[in-house]
C-alpha cells in the first residue's frame, strides 16, 4: 500500500473509515426474501450475525436474554454493575441522570464496588435458564482471577475484550495473561479482541482463539484518540485483520477464525460496509444502547469511562429510537439507518446480488468519502 509522507523523518500509510467508502452494485439483484443472513461460530448458530457488546448500557441478563432470543448473541460485562451489586437499577438511573461535569467521577465512585463472584455465576445461570446462547466477557487484567468462576457457571462462549489485546503482552510488575496457554486449556471457544492490524490479529488467531474482534478507539463512547492519539479507522482494520484469516487459513490447513468487527457502527449502513470489508459478524453497542429496553435508558458507556486513572471515554447520550425488536428487525420509523439493522443488510446484499455474508464479502467497495452536509 502507498505510503504518505507525513515529514522528512516520517511517513504513514492511508487508512479508511466506513464514512470513506461505498458500496458498489453488481449487474445482478436478487429478492431479499433469498438471502440468509445466518452466522456460525463454532457449534453455535445465529439468525442474525449481529453480536451486543458487553456494556453495562447495552446489555443487562434480560437483554441479553432477549437479543438472543431475536437471533443474536448477547454478551454480558462480567466485570460491570450486574457483577457488582444484587440490584443496580438505581445506580444505571442515576448515571443516566448525571450532569456531564461530574459523571466520570462519580461512574469512578459506583464502579469502585468489588466483583462478586457469586453475582457472576446469578447472573450467567439466569441466562442459561432462558435457553439462550450463554456469553460473558472480561478484561485480560481480571480473566486470571475470575476465568474458572465463569467457565464453571456454564459459559458457552467466551469473550476476552480489551481496548487492545495483545497476544504478546510484556510486563515487569506481573505475570501476563499467556493467551496461547489459557485459550488451549480452555474448554470453550474463546472469542479476543481487540486487534486492529494484520499482524496483531494473525498472532491472536495463532493462540487458537475461535474469533477475533477488530477495533481500537472507534466507538461511540470513547475517547481513545483524544487522550492517547491513538485511533484505527475500522473500514482499513477490518479488511486488514479479513486478510490475516485468509493467511492464517493456509497457514493452519484450513482453520478458520471468525473476524468481527467492534466499534464505529452507529448506523446500518456502517454494519453492510463491515461485513463487505470482510466480517463474519458485527459487534454493536451505541446502535443498541438506543433501545427502548436498554439499561443506559438512552445513554452509554463503556469500561473506559470510568477507568480509575485514566479514563479514555465518556458518557454520551443516545437517545431512544425504538424498541429491540424495532432496531433489528423494523419497522423502521425513521431514515437515519438506527432501526432494522437486519433489514438494511438483507437489502444491501440483495441489492448487490448476493445470497449469504460469506459471499457478501466479495462485493466491489470504492473510496468516496461522505459529507453529511
Amino acid at each position: 500500500m502507498t505510503e504518505i509522507e507525513i515529514g522528512r523523518g516520517k511517513r504513514g500509510r492511508r487508512a479508511y473509515s466506513f464514512d470513506d467508502i461505498a458500496i458498489v452494485p453488481s449487474r445482478r439483484t436478487r429478492a431479499p426474501g433469498d438471502v440468509s443472513l445466518s452466522w456460525q461460530i463454532d457449534a453455535y448458530q445465529f439468525a442474525l450475525p449481529f453480536v451486543a457488546a458487553p456494556m453495562d448500557s447495552v446489555m443487562s441478563p434480560e437483554t441479553a436474554i432477549a437479543f438472543g432470543q431475536a437471533g443474536g448473541l448477547g454478551v454480558l460485562d462480567l466485570e460491570g454493575l450486574w457483577t457488582r451489586y444484587d440490584d443496580p437499577s438505581p445506580l444505571l438511573a442515576e448515571i443516566a441522570g448525571l450532569d456531564l461535569s461530574m459523571a466520570t467521577a462519580r461512574m469512578q465512585e459506583i464502579y469502585a464496588e468489588p466483583i462478586k463472584p457469586e453475582l457472576i455465576r446469578d447472573r450467567l445461570r439466569q441466562m442459561r435458564d432462558s435457553g439462550v446462547v450463554v456469553a460473558g466477557a472480561l478484561s485480560p487484567q481480571l480473566t486470571q482471577e475470575h476465568w474458572k468462576t465463569v467457565v464453571d457457571a456454564g459459559v458457552d462462549l467466551f469473550v476476552i475484550r480489551g481496548t487492545t489485546v495483545s497476544a504478546e503482552h510484556v510486563s515487569s510488575h506481573a505475570e501476563p495473561l499467556n493467551l496461547k496457554r489459557f485459550i488451549y486449556e480452555l474448554d470453550v471457544p474463546v472469542v479476543v479482541g481487540g486487534a486492529a492490524t494484520y499482524t496483531a490479529a494473525l498472532h491472536l488467531m495463532r493462540t487458537g482463539a475461535a474469533g477475533v474482534l477488530v477495533g481500537f478507539g472507534g466507538g461511540a463512547a470513547h475517547t481513545t484518540r483524544q487522550t492517547l492519539g491513538i485511533h484505527a479507522p475500522m473500514a482499513s482494520a477490518v479488511a486488514d485483520v479479513a486478510a490475516a484469516r485468509r493467511d492464517y487459513l493456509d497457514e493452519s490447513g484450513g482453520r478458520y477464525v471468525h473476524v468481527i468487527a467492534d466499534g464505529g457502527m452507529g448506523t446500518s449502513g456502517d454494519v453492510v460496509k463491515a461485513v463487505a470489508c470482510g466480517a463474519d459478524a458485527v459487534m454493536l453497542g451505541a446502535a443498541l444502547a438506543r433501545a427502548q429496553e436498554a439499561p443506559g435508558r438512552g445513554f452509554h458507556w463503556g469500561p473506559e469511562s470510568h477507568h480509575t486513572e485514566l479514563p479514555r471515554g465518556s458518557r454520551v447520550q443516545v437517545g431512544v429510537a425504538g424498541s429491540l425488536q424495532e432496531i433489528l428487525h423494523g419497522p423502521s420509523r425513521c431514515a437515519e439507518g438506527t432501526t432494522n439493522f437486519a433489514g438494511a443488510l438483507r437489502r444491501a446484499m440483495a441489492t448487490t446480488g448476493y445470497s449469504d455474508l460469506k459471499e457478501f464479502q466479495r462485493v466491489e467497495v470504492i473510496v468516496a468519502p461522505y459529507d453529511a452536509r
